[in-house]
């Protein structure tokens, strides 16, 4: 049962409940360790409040984007932070003493707008890679630059210093914001990385060689995964992999695929919630991401006893090591790649070290009930440490 004299918590975020990306995933995690453990915990979305008129507001963007990425990216944005500020002002004006875990800028923004005063602290999470407006930038929906984007800049320099307390997800993370955002470490705050729930049963049975997870767009690389398996089978080595995910660069993959030659070797299974059930099928998992702010997928890997072959990007190497848990590879070679992936797979005992490494790092740092606490007491007590202190990685 929670301590009477920690406050409730109150998850805040634009996104819904249910969907693929790693936020949701961490709110879910998070959410069902706290419920495990009689710690009372709400979650507000702008489906929340007003929902009858969330489906002809939100439905303007599908309009806009006919004649302006850009335009309706500015309008989701107005249209949730509007449906998430009615959702927390109606809530916290009967709350109390309560922390809002806002899972981004525009909800951080909505929470110091409505709340009652400093009893209901705001916690923001810090997941995206550099700004926000870079991660729209990096899709091609807005211009890296241009108005939309100087304007999410301007969002986050006014928001993330008056928030209580920041939470970042990897120590590069906290680097990157604060590279072009210093005044972000005047703000209490904790590096704790992402966490999750290793399956309670799994299937067994060998599924294929290579497995990977994550939305079919650019910044997470598929075509380098497909060249690398191309490189592959010129040398000899034909290997299958299983691509999870679904996206707007499908039909463009499985066209690339089709193209080398891999159409037989090459699975698109699209989203599954359960894909983590089948991990334990594999015999390596593959990532080749350009950019990330953790990888929730790695980490599901690990713990699924599967040996990783990723690059040393971001905050990868906070995960896993290379030459233990993992082997590095460069995106800038497929034919290298393909050799260090050869070299991993070549040998049996090799490859069984390094899944038995990463479950053991995966217990170590990033099941839920070893990461998950660490979360619980900087939200509910610990305002004020500073990151060394609540860092379990270590000093930065």
């Amino acid at each position: 049962m929670p301590d009477g004299d920690e406050p409730s918590l109150v998850i805040a975020t634009i996104l819904p409940s249910e969907g693929t990306t790693g936020v949701q995933t961490h709110f879910r995690e998070l959410r069902r360790y706290l419920d495990a453990r009689g710690t009372p915990s709400v979650l507000l979305t702008p489906f929340s409040w007003a929902r009858p008129l969330t489906y002809p507001v939100f439905g303007v963007r599908l309009v806009l984007v006919r004649v302006s990425t850009a335009a309706a990216v500015a309008w989701y944005r107005y249209g949730h932070e509007v449906f998430i500020r009615g959702a927390l002002r109606r809530y916290l004006a009967s709350a109390g003493d309560c922390v809002v875990y806002a899972q981004c800028p525009l909800s951080a923004r909505a929470a110091l707008r409505v709340r009652r005063g400093p009893h209901q602290r705001v916690v923001m999470a810090v997941h995206f890679r550099v700004s926000q407006a870079d991660e729209f930038a990096n899709t091609g929906e807005i211009s890296r630059g241009g108005r939309v984007f100087r304007g999410i800049r301007k969002t986050e320099r006014e928001v993330i210093p008056r928030v209580d307390g920041l939470v970042y997800v990897s120590r590069w993370a906290r680097a990157a914001l604060l590279e072009w955002l210093p005044a972000a470490g005047g703000v209490p705050a904790a590096v704790i990385g992402n966490f999750v729930t290793a399956p309670a049963a799994a299937v067994t049975e060998q599924a294929g060689d290579l497995v990977t997870i994550g939305g079919l767009e650019p910044v997470k690389n598929h075509g380098f995964l497909l060249r690398v398996l191309a490189e592959a089978s010129h040398a000899g080595v034909p290997l299958t992999l299983d691509i999870f995910g679904d996206g707007p660069l499908r039909a463009d993959l499985e066209r690339e695929a089709q193209a080398l030659g891999l159409a037989g070797q090459v699975r698109f299974r699209g989203f599954r919630p359960d894909v983590r059930e089948f991990l334990p099928g594999f015999r390596a998992y593959v990532h080749a991401s350009c950019s990330e702010s953790s990888s929730l997928a790695i980490m599901e890997a690990m713990a699924a006893g599967l040996p990783v072959v990723a690059a040393d990007i971001g905050p990868i190497a906070e995960l896993c090591d290379d030459g233990a848990e993992a082997r590095f590879w460069p995106l800038e070679d497929p034919a290298k790649a393909a050799a260090t992936l050869i070299a991993l797979l070549s040998s049996e005992p090799e490859r069984a070290a390094a899944g038995a490494a990463g479950r053991e790092r995966y217990l170590r740092d990033h099941d839920t009930d070893v990461v998950a606490p660490r979360l619980r007491e900087f939200l509910l007590r610990g305002q004020g440490r500073s990151v060394a202190s609540t860092d379990p990685s270590g000093p930065a």
